[in-house]
């Protein structure tokens, strides 16, 4: 990010996420558990052709009628024919069985899509393979990230995890996440950068006015909100605090009926629910990006989605990566691994 004055974060979005067609020859990416695009968007707009999977109607027809890539709706299994002649394979199988905030069951899960994931890098083999999911892969599940990391390794890949930060690839909110690549050598993270985007920044024009059917906090939900402060050891109100960026955007704190709500405090001192577009501004989902179905299956569809700026540096960088001759490839012995931390992390 270049220094001094920074552009307004709608322009940021407008100029970062502009989507052209990608070429008839552009490297292809299989994007798994696709969800409404997000990653795709990213790799769409860093120069890739996509093809998605995605189980949920409305989170497929979201994809279909925002991207060039086609998103096949299906329930994904390990054996399916998908797609021959990929370069990459992408995806961000479900985070649930291994989130904190649920029970952590990892490989017990129904839900857990690895199997999937492996078995599609086994049989098709891609010059790249990145998924990304929640850190707390890296806690109870630490055993299955391993053998996960192993399954790669036994492909003859090279595999590097990393924790990035949405809010240093210009999205106004603190979202972290594990990102993982297995490759043949000569990957590189994208960088961090300091674009200091708020949430101010992403909503100001957005607050001006209300919203049609707002939703505002009734005097019990504040009663229950100031009760699950006070038993959280919450320092600050969990308000959506305008002159900082947003803490994570999800389903729960989006659609959910919970103390954890995203909420804007209003000057009169009411305070509100966030919109479906004012939650993708802080996912850094541009307007002109447009969600389909029922309001509770858009707040869903922003909340499981990659913030797409940070996708579209991981597709810079994979383009980086897959434009390198074999002779540019270096393939270093690893010494066992260590989780890398970006800066300012």
């Amino acid at each position: 990010m270049i220094a001094g004055a920074k552009k307004p974060y709608v322009a940021h979005l407008n100029t970062a996420l502009k989507l052209g067609k990608p070429r008839a020859d552009a490297p292809l990416a299989l994007d798994l558990f696709a969800g409404c695009g997000g990653l795709a968007l990213g790799f769409e707009v860093a120069g890739f052709r996509t093809l998605g999977f995605e189980m949920d109607a409305d989170a497929s027809r979201t994809y279909a009628k925002n991207l060039h890539g086609e998103c096949r709706q299906i329930f994904l299994e390990p054996g399916l024919n998908l797609a021959d002649g990929a370069d990459i394979i992408i995806g961000g199988p479900p985070c649930q069985p291994f989130s904190v905030g649920g029970l952590q069951e990892g490989s017990k899960d129904r839900r857990d899509g690895f199997p999937v994931f492996l078995d599609a890098v086994r049989r098709y083999r891609p010059k790249l393979a990145l998924f990304e999911n929640v850190r707390g892969m890296l806690y109870a599940n630490r055993p299955y990230f391993e053998q996960i990391v192993g399954r790669l390794e036994s492909l003859g890949y090279i595999v590097e995890e990393r924790l990035l930060n949405a809010v240093h690839y210009g999205a106004p909110q603190r979202r972290e996440r594990l990102v993982v690549a297995a490759h043949k050598g000569g990957w590189e993270f994208p960088k961090a950068e300091n674009f200091g985007y708020t949430a101010g920044d992403a909503l100001g024009d957005l607050l001006k006015s209300l919203p049609e059917n707002p939703k505002f906090l009734t005097a019990s939900m504040d009663t229950y909100v100031a009760k699950y402060e006070r038993a959280s050891k919450c320092v600050r109100p969990r308000d959506l605090h305008l002159d900082e960026s947003s803490r994570t955007v999800t389903c729960r704190n989006l659609n959910g009926a919970t103390g954890d709500m995203l909420r804007v405090k209003l000057a009169d001192g009411r305070r509100r629910r966030l919109t479906v577009r004012e939650g993708a501004r802080l996912q850094s989902f541009p307007d002109w990006f447009k969600f389909e179905g029922a309001e509770g299956s858009q707040f869903n569809q922003v909340g499981n989605a990659v913030p797409p700026l940070m996708a579209r540096a991981l597709g810079l960088a994979a383009m980086r990566y897959l434009a390198l001759a074999d002779d540019e490839r270096p393939a270093p012995k690893r010494s066992g691994r260590q989780l890398t931390l970006l800066e300012h992390a």
